[in-house]
């Protein structure tokens, strides 16, 4: 019998528009993209006998991370701590409780905050820290799945990769995917999208914004040598994109995504390409009712 855990990637190429597609990531089992190093983490962790059922794992994270860990702790028997800044939204709060995970939230924006929490919890109680921002099996995980789904894509579409553009928390999506991608398209641009009132990458300070999931405040696992171009989007545009994808194309995606199909089309309008562009539907819109 299968677990929700077993359900995780192969998700959906959606055609948003001509000539960009994207990954739709609410098909995995808690509705995010971050399902995938989610379970990537903890079956290393557990086939390297680093943690059994009953342990407790405590993470640092936005929402959608800690959504993942909840569910997939609920799936497993492990007990699930999650720290997080107390502006995110309370749909992302009260799934992750209802998960059965405790939450314990840090000021406003306080990523930096968040995760030397985490660390300090992790050390001073003996809990398992997953450790997202700085985990190379994050990229790893994009590297093995959600980029060879795109190469796989590619070649059932009889297409290639004109760029891939993605909005970055952690970082692990964009570099996991970009090293696949370039392995078999030497020539796919790689664009990274970020928030216009938090543009770190861009070499601003960062800052308070709206559009959850990305632009946690730092570059994390992101290599700029590995990024072609960096698109910067503002909350109210990202949040108008989504509200239109869920309105007039029935995707019920949230603000990030919103995000990355405007960064899409920005980099469409601006350059002449061959092949298709490809992003990332991170999650679904539900989890922003009260802000999007």
């Amino acid at each position: 019998m299968s677990r929700p855990s077993d359900h995780v990637g192969n998700t959906p190429l959606l055609k948003v528009e001509e000539g960009i597609y994207g990954k739709f990531e609410t098909y995995s089992p808690s509705g995010s993209v971050k399902d995938r190093l989610a379970k990537y983490i903890l079956d290393a962790a557990e086939n390297a006998g680093q943690i059994k059922a009953g342990d407790t794992l405590v993470e640092a994270t936005s929402g959608n991370t800690g959504i993942a860990f909840a569910l997939l702790a609920a799936e497993r028997g492990y007990d699930m701590k999650i720290v997080m800044p107390c502006n995110m939204s309370e749909e992302r709060k009260q799934m992750m409780t209802t998960l059965g995970a405790e939450l314990i939230e840090v000021d406003a924006g306080d990523f930096d905050g968040a995760i030397a929490l985490r660390d300090r919890l992790a050390e001073e109680n003996g809990w398992y820290n997953t450790n997202q921002f700085n985990n190379p099996l994050n990229i790893e995980c994009h590297y093995h799945t959600t980029g060879e789904e795109i190469v796989q894509a590619c070649r059932s579409m009889n297409t290639k990769p004109a760029a891939f553009v993605s909005g970055t928390g952690t970082g692990g999506t964009i570099m996991g995917v970009a090293a696949k991608l370039r392995e078999n398209y030497p020539d796919v641009k790689i664009i990274a999208v970020e928030p216009a009132e938090s543009p770190v990458m861009s070499g601003g300070e960062p800052g308070l914004h709206g559009i959850q999931g990305i632009g946690d405040g730092s570059k994390f696992l992101v290599d700029l040598e590995e990024v072609d171009e960096i698109v910067v989007i503002p909350t109210e545009s990202a949040k108008q994109r989504a509200r239109e994808l869920i309105k007039q194309k029935g995707m019920l995606v949230g603000i990030s995504s919103g995000a990355n199909v405007l960064a899409c089309e920005k980099w469409a309008s601006e350059n002449e390409f061959d092949g298709v562009i490809f992003t990332m539907l991170c999650d679904r819109g539900e989890r922003y009712l009260s802000c999007i």
